[in-house]
């Protein structure tokens, strides 16, 4: 099998040059990652985990006409996707107050927000991701008007997916995080999610018990972020509980030494 030459690597995800043109093969790698990287350890499985959950929810994400990068998964830890340009922006979506927003506005965590908040992060790991308002994105051309509304429209058709989704599993969605791409079809571009949407993008607590189900149990040493990771899948009825997990898995494609 020839060698695919590797496109980027991230902290969670290398991606790959896809079999055709316009294409990318994304990888899930098992790394958990929180603090941009301070902290950092590999844990077993979790790529399988990622990407079964992902697949799970873009699927029926493009079968309800919302845009997506995503076109079909390989194998145990990899999808077949179309390559985009990334926005430099993670949109967060926020139902409940936890994590930074309970930090910066004193809310105690758990409290449901009046309606749900848009946020907006600029993707840069050196200055930790920080908060940015609409103002600084036009002014420094990350995105324009029209694309900030194209952003929010699609979270705000994502939250109201995803809510549902998961509340039929049993499971409350606190917040989430997406990233957003400009797809360029001959003269026509159109804005598109990509990335992934797992347990490691959003916060997830049982509907009964709130307890945690998500990247979390990792942030805050709670131990158990594999078994979360998989009763999400359960629930979701992606996965059995006697599948296989771990082990690295057919892989389609690997990388040439940098």
């Amino acid at each position: 099998m020839p060698k695919r030459r590797r496109i980027y690597e991230g902290k969670a995800k290398i991606l790959y040059e896809g079999p055709e043109p316009g294409t990318l093969i994304q990888f899930f790698k098992d790394d958990a990652t929180a603090f941009n990287k301070k902290k950092h350890e590999v844990i077993d499985g979790k790529g399988v985990l990622n990407n079964r959950i992902s697949e799970h929810i873009f699927t029926h994400l493009n079968q309800i006409g919302i845009p997506t990068h995503f076109i079909r998964r390989l194998n145990m830890r990899e999808q077949l996707i179309r390559e985009v340009e990334i926005i430099p922006l993670e949109v967060v979506v926020r139902n409940v107050a936890a994590g930074s927003l309970s930090k910066r506005l004193g809310i105690a965590e758990g409290e449901v927000l009046p309606r749900s908040i848009i946020e907006f992060y600029y993707k840069k790991d050196e200055l930790d991701d920080p908060m940015v308002s609409e103002e600084h994105i036009t002014a420094f051309g990350w995105a324009s008007p029209p694309e900030i509304d194209d952003m929010m429209s699609l979270a705000v058709r994502i939250n109201d997916f995803l809510s549902g989704l998961f509340l039929g599993a049993g499971i409350r969605l606190v917040d989430f995080k997406i990233e957003l791409g400009r797809l360029f079809e001959g003269d026509m571009m159109r804005i598109v999610l990509a990335d992934e949407i797992s347990p490691d993008s959003c916060r997830l607590w049982d509907i009964k018990t709130d307890e945690k189900m998500d990247k979390d149990r990792f942030r805050r040493d709670m131990g158990g972020m594999l078994e979360a990771y998989r009763e999400v899948a359960n629930r979701l009825g992606i996965m059995n509980e006697n599948e296989p997990i771990r082990g690295k898995g057919p892989v389609l494609v690997s990388s040439n030494d940098d």
